[in-house]
């Protein structure tokens, strides 16, 4: 036979990607969108340090980045109060989570996530041949009582949370993860996502112990720090742990010009605190659009706002084909009951502008339709 051989596992594996992106959207409607508010990226940018930084190192990008990521992860581990050794480098949380899954997964074992959450998480669980399983949010949040459960009763390796949360920009409070880590069955670890952590509010960051081998914690330079495009991300664990990931990770898989535009993000704390508070803002703004619609904000803990249409999954996918008719890039859970809503990301004044004339138009269509 002329041709691959593909793995039992990626034959069995249905065409399909977590995410189409914004430019793909793009191209298919032929047109720009006037408002990008649906990736949850940072319109505000990166700081201009970083920038400064990189532009800098763009002359020498000729030279493969350093593969231990030395001096992040020294600056990493000073900022948060922990080892060197307690941190790996990786290309976003969605590069960790595939090294961490190939480290812990193969096929037929078991893995608990929500139904709903973060679909990447779920697309390198099956591309190793894990089993998910699935339990419901509850009252717009993940439920790590339920979890637990779950991952007791199947014998799970792995728990994905993510704590603020995607989709629906809830939280939890500190004391209810620690209690869920202290639960936590022999054997199995939880991937706590904090992608949102620096929005997150004052007494939801649990204190978890470094040298846990029950808990990996993961972080990313792509929302907060505005570098989405840059690719960085770490995670934090024991350090036992984290030197498996040199076992399986891509050592020269780090842009050598985004580890120097990270370093320089991570030390300019005015950048960070402005970004801070131009997303509150937008968070304010979102959520009084969407009351003058007579729609209901959920609390957000993010950088972006859920906003429940008020009908079924039905009625809120009309409004967003609506919005993206109009230009206005949004995205919406996948799952119900959370389907009744769409998803805004923080946006410039301007944005929002546009999606304050688009809302009124895209739910009468989709009321009339």
């Amino acid at each position: 036979m002329r041709g691959p051989r593909f793995t039992p596992i990626v034959d069995a594996l249905p065409p399909t990607v977590p995410f189409v992106g914004p430019e793909q959207m793009e191209r298919d409607r032929g047109a720009p969108f006037v408002a990008r508010l649906g990736a949850n990226e940072s319109v505000f940018g990166p700081s201009p340090e970083a920038v400064a930084a990189m532009q800098a190192a763009a002359s020498e990008t000729w030279k493969y980045g350093d593969s231990t990521s030395y001096d992040l992860r020294h600056a990493l581990a000073e900022d948060l109060g922990v080892g060197p050794g307690n941190i790996v480098i990786g290309a976003g949380i969605d590069g960790l989570l595939d090294s961490t899954v190939r480290l812990m997964v193969g096929a037929g074992d078991q893995v608990v996530t929500s139904e709903g959450a973060y679909p990447t998480f779920n697309y390198h669980v099956a591309g190793y041949g894990g089993t998910l399983h699935k339990v419901p949010y509850r009252d717009d949040h993940e439920d790590p009582e339920a979890l637990v459960a779950k991952a007791r009763e199947v014998g799970a390796k792995l728990i994905y949370l993510a704590n603020p949360d995607n989709p629906m920009g809830t939280w939890l409070e500190a004391g209810r993860v620690e209690e869920m880590i202290a639960a936590l069955p022999e054997g199995c670890v939880l991937v706590l996502d904090e992608a949102y952590v620096e929005f997150a509010p004052e007494g939801s960051v649990p204190d978890a112990d470094i040298e846990d081998p029950a808990v990996l914690r993961f972080r990313t330079f792509s929302k907060a720090h505005g570098m989405a495009g840059a690719r960085v991300g770490y995670a934090l664990g024991p350090a036992e742990v984290i030197a498996a990931y040199e076992k399986v990770r891509n050592h020269f898989g780090m842009n050598r010009t985004a580890q120097i535009g990270a370093l320089a993000a991570l030390r300019d704390r005015d950048w960070l605190a402005h970004v801070q508070g131009e997303v509150a803002a937008a968070r304010d703004r979102i959520a009084a659009i969407a009351r003058d619609n007579a729609l209901e904000p959920l609390a957000s803990a993010t950088n972006f706002v859920t906003v429940d249409c008020g009908a079924d999954g039905v009625f809120a996918r009309k409004v967003l084909a609506a919005l993206l008719a109009r230009g206005i890039f949004v995205r919406m859970p996948f799952v119900a009951p959370e389907d009744r809503c769409i998803r805004i990301s923080a946006g410039t004044p301007e944005m929002l502008d546009a999606l304050a004339s688009a809302l009124p138009e895209a739910l009468a269509e989709a009321r009339g339709s």
